[in-house]
């Protein structure tokens, strides 16, 4: 292929050197006369393991070469890659001035040109910027997206030291494109690589990078929480850490990664509540752990606020222990949904096929006489009983009978789903009637 790279830092300068490694034909881009020479001298611009011998290579075989010129570029090549910088301005929000500046410069380029060209960003940056950049190129080009122009997202995953050796065996490539030739010509830069590749909508794309690296963000905060409040109890962190890792069924796994609804029950919130506790009277500060329950709660809340707003006579519940296949009611995010919108003065119905409150005992059945003490009263043996009866359903659980009930539902009826229904049932909810709590 014929790639153009805009920005030759960091990210655009290894991406070069690798995809030039692969047999591409490729033109750097960068105003700062510095990179431009030392690529053309095949010197790395950046400290990368692998970047210096991939350029020295590619320079001498004629598979790339640096330009200040954006025009000279568009009019070698069919694909640009947007690599450049995306800074935090004061607020936190990212600085697109780069990505505009660049965009434009493409578009007015394409303006003299009869080509096909395509954009693909791979700076990081916020969902919806791509549609910002389609924006800029059609206004500076004349051309309309789609057509002879078209644009995407490949967020890059290469960390600093070992960016060759990510590029060349990335965990997966993804791709963020709305339609067919996007898709196709940001996959072909990836022929020679064996990595499964995922096709997205580009605003899901640009979204997965902001996950990632929060989520990276998170493991490294958390692992120093741990850390701290072990040192503090004589024990080593470290150690601590590395059996946590060992456990791939529930800890290092896709266990509880998925969005969802508050967690809740017997353990979690009591054993948070106990760490915390145990951090604070030895005066160590962990804002992270002591944020989870705020967290909890605050999914909590933001189902009620729905509720409220929607203002129904009555509320219908699929579900009330705190997960499915238990009758565990003890700290059921559920029960505190329930019990706060009985105290505005909404009525409710449940139907939970594994709580029966003759059936409730021990401490499980001190914790629902304290928070609902009436709960036999609200209960429902049938589905459609609950559907019957409700203006606004919420689901925590599926079974089939509740499924087939939920089709019953009269017009009208809004469907709150904390777990994601099969899509075949949320798609027929329609939807000004439908909400997810985390899609």
């Amino acid at each position: 292929m014929r790639i153009a790279v805009f920005g030759l830092g960091y990210v655009g300068s290894v991406s070069a050197a690798c995809l030039a490694n692969e047999g591409h034909t490729v033109v750097g881009v960068d105003p700062n006369t510095d990179k431009v020479d030392q690529i053309n001298a095949g010197v790395s611009p950046v400290l990368e393991p692998m970047v210096p011998e991939y350029l020295a290579a590619a320079v001498a075989d004629g598979r790339i070469r640096a330009t200040t010129s954006a025009a000279d570029a568009v009019a070698e090549t069919d694909i640009s890659l947007l690599c450049v910088g995306t800074p935090s301005r004061a607020n936190g929000d990212i600085d697109l001035r780069y990505i505009e500046q660049v965009a434009a410069e493409i578009g007015t380029a394409l303006a003299g040109l009869d080509h096909t060209h395509t954009v693909v960003i791979r700076s990081t940056v916020m969902p919806g910027t791509a549609d910002r950049v389609a924006e800029i190129l059609t206004e500076t080009s004349g051309r309309v997206e789609g057509e002879t122009v078209f644009v995407g997202n490949n967020p890059e995953f290469l960390r600093e030291g070992q960016g060759v050796a990510d590029f060349v065996n990335p965990p997966l490539i993804l791709i963020g494109a709305d339609d067919t030739h996007t898709a196709e010509m940001i996959e072909a830069l990836y022929d020679g690589i064996q990595a499964e590749r995922l096709v997205e909508q580009r605003r899901l794309a640009e979204m997965v990078k902001y996950a990632n690296n929060s989520w990276h963000a998170t493991k490294v905060t958390y692992a120093n929480e741990i850390g701290a409040v072990s040192r503090a109890m004589g024990i080593d962190g470290t150690r601590v850490m590395e059996i946590l890792c060992a456990d791939t069924k529930l800890n290092i796994s896709p266990a509880y990664m998925r969005p969802g609804f508050a967690f809740g029950g017997s353990c979690l919130p009591k054993d948070v509540r106990a760490l915390t506790h145990a951090a604070k009277i030895r005066d160590v500060s962990v804002p992270l752990l002591g944020s989870l329950l705020i967290s909890n709660s605050i999914q909590v809340q933001r189902v009620i606020d729905q509720l409220v707003e929607w203002g129904p006579s009555t509320i219908g519940f699929f579900g009330l222990a705190f997960k499915a296949g238990t009758d565990d009611l003890r700290e059921s995010p559920l029960v505190e949904v329930v019990e706060r919108v009985l105290g505005k003065g909404f009525a409710v119905s449940i139907h939970d096929a594994d709580v029966s409150a003759p059936d409730l005992i021990g401490g499980n059945a001190a914790f629902i006489e304290r928070e609902i003490p009436h709960l036999s009263s609200v209960l429902r043996d049938e589905p459609a009983a609950v559907v019957a009866e409700s203006d606004v359903i919420v689901i925590s659980k599926i079974t089939p009978a509740a499924l087939d009930a939920l089709a019953t539902r009269r017009p009208g009826t809004k469907v709150i789903d904390l777990v994601r229904l099969p899509d075949a049932v949320r798609t027929a909810v329609p939807a000004e009637d439908y909400l997810g709590v985390a899609w």
